[in-house]
């Protein structure tokens, strides 16, 4: 039986009025996805080209929350400063003579207490050594003393320097808090009236950390022994090209390591090619070669990529990452049950063996869309990595530690670029692994360094130790 009616020809005119009407809808539909592209680059090349802060990323939120401490119940905990345990000087107040209101005669009906804690007024303290030379009787050799507080043996030309104090504070300003030696420098002068020159800085700084180096040494070795290590890289100038900061992150301990390449190789001058312990990093491929390790792949960075898909392709082309980002978030609540005893170990494994086996039906598809070919392959890739976290009880399911190293370095990078010279980049790795480590380790890095200043020869802090 014929559709329709047909010219001489044998066309089917009711057939292609229906293909001009689906070939009109998918038009609309592309159209449609077009716009939605164009808009969602521009957006993309905009943001890239913005200032990190203080620009927001989105639009404002049309309705946002009341800023400041909720009301009632929920204000949450209430604090104040403490009053000082110890006073060092007592003012009085004493009560005018007469009221500025009225001008009418005062009594006094008693004295309530008010507390400041203050810094005193900055003071420098100019030393000077003497330092007695003399010489050995028995073999003639030159001899010179040097006192507990002396930070160098240099006399003449040199002979007048910062102390340890000093030396210190400027390390805490430079390579802790990520201010250019321009700006250390002013806040020398202008907070204790200590002249110094940004070359006289940049070479102070060069001296702790020759002194540091052991220390830098033994964390290296701290690291490479450490059963988790969570390593993670950023782009870093040295002279003007491009070198790579990368930091090594364990529980008790940081590693800086600013490179000129961002390869297996450079990995391993840290951690070492043989590294055999857990290894929590992102997708970048080099990490991958470390066979001997037990590896876990950042899930935050797969929700990223599966919120991002979702939020650029069509429905269709969102299935894939619609589903893994499911799965994922099944595998953290997986884990919240389990440390809180919630499931035992026997429903873990059960539960666990559910979500590989979807995650490999799901990888066994071959998908249409470049964007999902592309992210199923990483995921096959990753495969082994993925779970890890859900079989080792304690073990980051992010590489949260090496972000967070990260993020300072990102920060002074913005501000003052980063190094000139191969050296300067060493310095800049020895002090900010052991201001990082004492981070951690909720201890201060001032008497350290101070220590480190002060001692003839490089010293060995104990930093890694438990």
């Amino acid at each position: 039986m014929e559709r329709g009616w047909r010219y001489s020809g044998g066309v089917d005119l009711q057939a292609l009025i229906e293909d001009n009407a689906r070939l009109r809808r998918e038009i609309e539909a592309l159209k449609a996805e077009n716009e939605r592209l164009r808009r969602a680059l521009e957006e993309a090349q905009r943001s890239g080209k913005r200032q990190a802060a203080p620009f927001s990323r989105q639009a404002p939120k049309a309705n946002p929350e009341r800023p400041g401490r909720k009301a009632g119940a929920g204000y949450g905990p209430c604090c104040r400063r403490e009053i000082p345990k110890r006073i060092d000087e007592r003012l009085e107040a004493p009560l005018p003579e007469a009221c500025p209101a009225c001008g009418g005669g005062v009594r006094e009906t008693g004295v309530v207490l008010q507390y400041q804690t203050e810094i005193p007024e900055p003071k420098a303290t100019h030393i000077e050594f003497r330092v007695h030379v003399g010489e050995c009787r028995g073999c003639g050799q030159s001899l010179r003393g040097r006192h507990a507080r002396q930070t160098s043996d240099a006399v003449g030309a040199a002979a007048s320097q910062l102390g340890p104090r000093a030396l210190a504070l400027a390390i805490g300003l430079n390579k802790g808090l990520g201010l250019p030696y321009g700006k250390t420098r002013a806040v020398l002068e202008q907070a204790f009236g200590l002249r110094a020159s940004r070359g006289g800085l940049a070479r102070a700084l060069a001296r702790a950390a020759r002194k540091a180096e052991p220390s830098y040494r033994s964390l290296v070795r701290a690291v490479r022994q450490s059963p988790s290590v969570t390593p993670d890289e950023t782009g870093w100038k040295v002279g003007g090209r491009l070198w790579w900061m990368w930091a090594f992150a364990t529980s008790r301990a940081t590693v800086y390591s600013i490179q000129p390449g961002r390869g297996f190789e450079q990995a391993a001058r840290v951690l070492g090619a043989d590294y055999d312990g857990f290894l929590v990093r992102d997708g970048w491929g080099v990490y991958r070669r470390f066979e001997h390790a037990m590896h876990q792949t950042c899930l935050a960075h797969l929700l990223r990529r599966c919120r991002e898909l979702i939020e650029i392709g069509p429905t269709a082309r969102a299935q894939l990452p619609r589903r893994i980002r499911a799965l994922l978030l099944e595998g953290l609540e997986l884990r919240r049950r389990r440390d809180t005893e919630a499931i035992r170990p026997h429903g873990v494994a059960i539960a666990l063996g559910r979500l590989e086996q979807r995650l490999d039906r799901l990888l066994q598809i071959e998908y249409r869309a470049a964007s999902n070919r592309r992210f199923a392959g990483h995921l096959r890739r990753e495969r082994s990595a993925i779970f890890t976290f859900l079989r080792c009880p304690g073990l980051d399911a992010t590489n949260w530690r090496a972000e967070q190293a990260i993020r300072p370095m990102v920060v002074a990078r913005k501000v003052w670029g980063g190094n000139r010279t191969a050296n300067g980049a060493h310095t800049q790795s020895a002090l900010l692994s052991v201001i990082q480590t004492c981070r951690q380790q909720q201890r201060p890095s001032a008497p350290l360094f101070q220590r480190l200043l002060c001692a003839p020869r490089p010293l060995t802090l104990r930093l890694a130790g438990r």
